[in-house]
This record gives C-alpha cells, sequence and structure tokens, in this order.
C-alpha cells in the first residue's frame, strides 16, 4: 500500500507557515512607524521537503503621529522622507502582502497563515497592529501563535542569531544586505526550510502525514 502523499496543511495541523520581517523606527508596535514589511510563502515538493515559495515586499510609509527613532533609522539605514523609496499607506502595504498569502493558504488547502520569523513575536505585534490601525478585515494570520527561527536555531545550531545561526547552518550571509526586510525574510525562510527538513529527515516516526493521522482517529 503505498504511503499518502504529504502536504503542508497536514505537517503544520491546518496551517501554512509564512516567513515574515519588518523594518521599523523603534521596538513599540503601538507607537513607532513600521517602515518595510516582507512575506515568504513555504511550500513542499511531492517528497516532503519545504521550500521558500512566493515572496512579496514594499515600503511602508509612517502612520500619522508614528515616533521615529533616529537610533532604529540609523540601524536600519532608512530615511523615511526619501521619496524614492516608493512607500505605500498601511491599509496599501497590507493588502499587498496580504493578498499572496490568502492565495498560497487556499491553493495549499489550509485554514489560515501562521507567522514565521526570527524574534516572531516582535513582526507579529506590528503587523497586528497596523492591522488594527487600519481596521483591516482580512488578516490571513492567527493573532497570537508564532513558530520562531530563534528557539529552532538554538535546538538545531546552537545559536539564536539570525546572522550566526544562518552561517552554521551552511548558508551564506551577507552583512552588507542584512537588516532589509526582503533579505532577511528570504535568509529566515532558508534557515526555517532547512531545520525543519533536517528534522524530518533524522526522524521514523512521522505522526503528522496523513495515513498516520488517520490510524490515530
Amino acid at each position: 500500500m503505498s504511503q499518502a502523499k504529504p502536504t503542508i496543511a497536514s505537517r503544520f495541523r491546518g496551517f501554512l507557515p509564512v516567513i515574515v520581517d519588518v523594518e521599523t523606527a523603534g521596538f513599540n508596535a503601538a507607537t513607532d512607524a513600521l517602515l518595510e514589511m516582507a512575506m515568504v510563502t513555504i511550500n513542499m515538493d511531492d517528497n516532503g521537503k519545504l521550500y521558500a515559495d512566493e515572496r512579496v515586499a514594499c515600503h511602508v510609509e509612517p502612520f500619522e503621529g508614528a515616533s521615529l527613532d533616529p537610533k532604529a533609522l540609523a540601524f536600519n539605514g532608512i530615511d523615511p522622507e526619501n521619496p524614492l523609496r516608493g512607500a505605500l499607506p498601511e491599509r496599501e502595504a497590507l493588502q499587498l502582502c496580504f493578498q499572496p498569502v490568502r492565495h498560497a493558504v487556499k491553493k495549499n488547502g489550509c485554514n489560515r497563515a501562521i507567522l514565521v520569523g526570527h524574534n516572531a513575536p516582535f513582526d507579529l505585534g506590528f503587523i497586528n497592529a497596523a492591522v488594527d490601525r487600519c481596521s483591516y478585515k482580512r488578516n490571513p494570520f492567527h493573532p497570537f501563535s508564532t513558530l520562531d527561527t530563534v528557539s529552532l536555531a538554538a535546538l538545531a545550531v546552537g545559536h539564536t542569531v539570525l546572522a550566526v545561526s544562518a552561517q552554521l547552518s551552511g548558508m551564506e550571509w551577507s552583512n552588507s544586505e542584512a537588516h532589509s526586510a526582503i533579505y532577511d525574510a528570504d535568509q529566515t525562510a532558508e534557515l526555517f526550510c532547512r531545520i525543519v527538513n533536517r528534522w524530518d529527515e533524522q526522524v521514523d516516526e512521522k505522526p503528522w502525514l496523513p495515513q498516520a493521522m488517520e490510524e490515530a482517529g
């Protein structure tokens, strides 16, 4: 009897992992500006291996009255006043980034997306704050559950810093490209896939496979 084809929906209990990275003008999601946002959807091949799929990113206009911490701007190198950024208002930015996520959720037979990030609660906090400010009704992400590559990297390679964890996992890292939302999201996606794929190769019992779930009742 042939085994059922693995699916990403069965692997993550109906959730679609989506890597998210944001660049901000501070640490307080309620008061500090969201300046960049990037998302990378995760898919699964016929052998059950995860890979990065669609990616989307945009610059975001600071919301009215937003705080802009000079130290945060110096760290990420973003000039919010630069007209060449092509920044979008928060609602348009959310729509642009959420649309492919909703499509991927539906395409993969998942119930909703789950945010994957490096220090994921930080990214989710800024996404949720923007959603609340815009009264956005079609947020595809679970409101509080996340998958955090900080914890996964601590387990897999014994480190928690993204750059070091990536390199310990055999990935290349560019300090000059780091701290842009799309670069960090791409690297986090690769790190997440490597860790999960490596784990899945090493374990004999795979209770997330469809036939195993049926047997468990």
